[in-house]
């Protein structure tokens, strides 16, 4: 059985998400763990009301995202009705990468999904704050849904990698089984800037060779020396539907992320995009 934590503040974004995650994984025997927290009233409230006051309010609070959580639920197992599924409604007080470390510790999560952007996400940004700080502070893969991005198969999947940190990585068993599942085309893109593969990156290319056999995989290089344009180009040309990152070189990751939006026509605002965690940020 797969564990799947879905964060959500109750936006259009979070559930749009949602629905995509029990739309890719509707073969397979899943629990998805649905999340609301609400940050804590501060203590310093306890000027204004008294400490009952307080927990009263906040049970109400909890008590309203309980309701709303079960009726996702609903809507979920009515729309759906998929009896490999079972959902876990979970509301509670807490910072939100804090409660997100406690949910994903105590279930086994394996994979987070969850939309780019919440209910107050600004129009020029990218990616939202809980969305970021839950990509670079957690070590479990995240597939993070753009807001209007309906669902559809990731029939063309780009995996755009410089054959660093790939062999070991625990996580390549999660792109073979999307890829499998849904009869994706796996394409993986080295960008190497008019530099010959070196001999190790070479048995990597041999050794995901051999591992992907079961999947149609392609490989493919680039001599652009922008990488973000090279990703850009690649996928418009090849109409990629889902994109995979390692988050190993931090300083490129965030400029992608957050790279600002121009003329509303930045390619990676219209596709998933699934990031896994590098063998150095689940070591430390």
């Amino acid at each position: 059985m797969k564990h799947i934590l879905l964060p959500t503040d109750f936006s259009k974004n979070a559930d749009n998400a949602i629905s995509y995650a029990v739309q890719l994984y509707k073969n397979e025997v899943c629990r998805f763990y649905i999340l609301h927290t609400d940050i804590p009233i501060s203590s310093g409230a306890e000027d204004l009301v008294d400490s009952y006051s307080i927990l009263t309010l906040q049970e109400i609070q909890k008590e309203a995202a309980k309701q709303k959580l079960k009726k996702i639920e609903d809507q979920l197992k009515k729309k759906f009705n998929n009896a490999n599924h079972s959902f876990i409604p979970m509301a509670s007080f807490n910072l939100f990468i804090s409660e997100m470390r406690r949910v994903i510790k105590e279930n086994n999560i394996d994979l987070i999904i969850m939309g780019t952007k919440g209910a107050t996400g600004a129009k020029e940004i990218f990616i939202g704050t809980n969305t970021m700080q839950t990509i670079k502070k957690l070590k479990c893969p995240v597939i993070a849904i753009p807001s209007d991005f309906k669902y559809e198969k990731p029939n063309e999947v780009l995996f755009p990698t410089n054959y660093e940190a790939i062999k070991s990585n625990k996580y390549l068993p999660l792109i073979k089984k999307i890829c499998k599942e849904h009869k994706s085309k796996l394409h993986i893109l080295n960008v190497y800037q008019d530099i010959p593969l070196k001999e190790k990156q070479e048995k990597i290319e041999t050794f995901l060779d051999t591992y992907f056999k079961d999947t149609h995989h392609f490989f493919h290089s680039s001599e652009k020396h922008d990488l973000i344009e090279a990703i850009e180009d690649f996928e418009i040309e090849n109409r990629i539907n889902f994109l995979i990152m390692i988050q190993n070189h931090h300083n490129f990751f965030e400029n992608l992320l957050f790279k600002p939006i121009v003329n509303q026509m930045v390619y990676h605002t219209n596709i998933p995009f699934l990031v896994i965690p590098s063998n150095e940020l689940i070591k430390n």
